[in-house]
């Protein structure tokens, strides 16, 4: 999780999937998930298309064009130059009946960026090729000691960064005084970054029925927050190249919510809460679980609890150096990921539910260590809604 290429730990991977190995391609940077996975300068003038093989075992190989031979050189590993089409596909043929992973994936289109025309290519060479997703999970997202402790910061931080916002909602509205999301927004995000956080967007302050909008975004200041709704808060973070955590929790700005509201809080809680106990359970036997069947843990929960056709995304994310990471994701129905969840691995558990006038989800990050399923931050999960009470 450095952010730079570490070839051992690729080349372990690669002998855990038994495959050949692990060829990498680009050309002009168009490719930036490889440029990334690669620790690569987006600088660096590249104009011909490059490879990058990682054998599972021995030495590492270049595969550049003439005019830029030292493309690579950032990465460890030999040089082989070509000049033209034939040349290239003469290097090519040395790889037949090898069994090589690439970035193409029929189920995962963030980790499929391997253009079709150069997979033909090497089908051509006599290359078989796999999807590399387990690959990524393996080399790229599983987190190491240090790893774990920049998450559990980040998650600290977000869960008082939430306490601090909810307080200063709730002062605000019992004064009478006029409240926008923005203003919301604006204190969780100067919060963070007194605290030393960075994080890729705002967070999402979402009042009334833009609380049903799961990837909600304000225009300006955003809508006025007034008494008796929803609010949904979504806030994530990390420290300068540490590990995000990404968090959400949701309030009613009144003293009793309603019982829709409540019942479908409710809901929302147990779905997350099961799938825990399932990924616990599991992991206690030593059963193999995916992200996509914690998905459909979730999925049938809420649908047994007439939630059903308020279902609107996935039950979590990978998360590591980004707050949308590369391992495996709690899904079965959008992008269905049949990855196991490994030693080492953090994500997200965010079920919801959706209406036209409200909506929300309960988010916690959860990791795998020491065959243990921990959730992540020192404050207790969200268990009923926040509400103008609590803070008076």
């Amino acid at each position: 999780m450095s952010g730079r290429f570490a070839a051992e730990a690729a080349q372990r991977a690669i002998r855990e999937e038994a495959l050949d190995g692990w060829l990498f391609y680009n050309m002009a940077h168009r490719d930036g998930l490889t440029d990334s996975l690669l620790g690569l300068d987006p600088g660096v003038t590249s104009t011909r298309p490059w490879f990058y093989l990682v054998p599972a075992e021995g030495t590492c190989e270049r595969v550049v064009h003439a005019i830029e031979p030292a493309v690579l050189d950032a990465l460890p590993g030999l040089t082989a130059v070509y000049g033209g089409a034939d040349e290239l596909a003469a290097r090519l043929s040395r790889l037949a009946g090898k069994r090589l992973a690439i970035l193409a994936d029929r189920d995962l289109p963030y980790l499929s960026t391997f253009p079709a025309g150069i997979r033909d290519l090497l089908a051509s060479a006599g290359i078989s090729t796999v999807s590399a997703a387990t690959l990524v999970q393996r080399a790229w997202s599983l987190l190491d000691a240090d790893g774990i402790a920049s998450h559990e910061r980040a998650a600290r931080i977000l869960y008082d960064a939430v306490a601090d916002a909810w307080d200063f909602l709730s002062r605000a509205l019992l004064r009478g005084e006029a409240l926008f999301e923005g203003d919301v927004a604006d204190r969780i995000a100067g919060y963070l970054g007194r605290e030393g956080l960075v994080h890729s967007s705002p967070p999402i302050v979402a009042a009334g029925a833009a609380s049903g909008n799961p990837h909600y975004e304000r225009r300006d200041r955003g809508n006025p927050v007034g008494r008796d709704e929803v609010v949904q808060f979504d806030l994530w973070a990390k420290e300068p190249g540490g590990i995000y955590a990404d968090i959400s929790w949701a309030g009613y700005t009144g003293r009793e919510p309603p019982g829709r509201v409540e019942a479908a809080f409710a809901a929302v809680v147990g779905a997350r809460d099961l799938v825990v106990s399932t990924l616990s359970g599991a992991l206690d036997s030593a059963t193999p679980v995916t992200g996509a069947e914690l998905d459909e843990v979730a999925r049938d929960f809420l649908a047994t609890a007439g939630f059903g056709g308020a279902l609107r995304h996935r039950t979590g994310h990978g998360i590591d150096t980004s707050c949308h990471g590369s391992g495996a994701n709690l899904d079965s129905v959008e992008f269905p990921d049949r990855r196991v969840l490994l030693e080492g691995s953090c994500f997200s558990v965010e079920p919801g539910v959706y209406f036209p006038d409200f909506g929300f989800r309960s988010e916690i990050n959860v990791y795998i260590h020491g065959q243990k399923a921990v959730v992540s931050g020192t404050r207790p999960v969200q268990k009923s809604l926040l509400t103008l009470q609590e803070t008076t």
